[in-house]
């Protein structure tokens, strides 16, 4: 059997059972499927290098924790949201603080390099796992007497319109492969240089004027991301 189709016939075995769930020995897997243990060995780090396989010395083979799936869907004119993601999110604020925006921030966020800007670097948890890391930078006039708390729980964009009448209207956002520095990796508990996704994201209010911008780092072994996609069939 080549291991290409031991590969598949693991990844059938891994569907089969629960995240976290001991697999058999490599003994007992060689005979099941008929091939020899280094074909075997070979197809289980390819899956445990995409984060379906966690193997443990002297304590054997896990199938991998699930994937955590964001869907992203088309949603009305002039509405701005978001479906939310698989389990339950909470934040953990490692770093609130204020600092000038300089000539790079304040041409992203379309202010005065002289503006105040609020820097929020928060943990993002799910299931009590860190999935993310987010650095969210405001301009702190839009929000006097904002805590970390308020970062902890909850939408930041539900928070900006009910206390400060600021309403999220579009955004720009672009995703690009990456992988952890030291900071990020201890953070997330992954790993050095471990495969991760970078967001950034440009939002701005009805009257166009810039509110938010983000730099966020997601798991790449945990995080995925569904898009919806609808095509006309009336145009050429």
């Amino acid at each position: 059997m080549k291991r290409a189709e031991v590969r598949e016939r693991l990844r059938q075995l891994i569907n089969s059972r629960q995240p976290g769930e001991v697999l058999p020995s490599e003994r007992n897997l060689s005979e099941e499927l008929g091939v020899s243990r280094p074909t075997l060995r070979a197809a289980m780090s390819d899956l445990a290098k995409d984060g379906l396989l966690v193997r443990e010395h002297g304590r054997g083979t896990f199938t991998g924790a699930r994937k955590i799936s964001q869907e992203l869907t088309p949603m009305p004119t002039g509405e701005f949201n978001a479906p939310p993601a698989d389990g339950t999110w909470f934040s953990r604020v490692v770093e609130f603080t204020t600092q000038v925006a300089g000539a790079r921030l304040g041409q992203r966020l379309q202010v005065s390099p002289s503006t105040e800007l609020l820097s929020v670097t928060r943990v993002r948890i799910v299931d009590d796992n860190p999935m993310a890391i987010e650095r969210i930078l405001l301009p702190a006039e839009l929000v006097p007497e904002i805590a970390p708390s308020d970062f902890e729980s909850g939408s930041l964009y539900e928070l900006l319109r009910i206390r400060y009448e600021v309403v999220a209207s579009k955004a720009v956002q672009t995703t690009e492969p990456t992988v952890t520095d030291p900071t990020e990796s201890e953070l997330l508990g992954v790993p050095l240089h471990a495969p991760a996704l970078l967001f950034e994201r440009t939002t701005k209010d009805t009257t166009d004027r810039v509110i938010e911008y983000t730099r966020s780092i997601y798991r790449g072994d945990r995080y995925r991301i569904t898009t919806h996609l609808t095509f006309d069939h009336t145009s050429g």
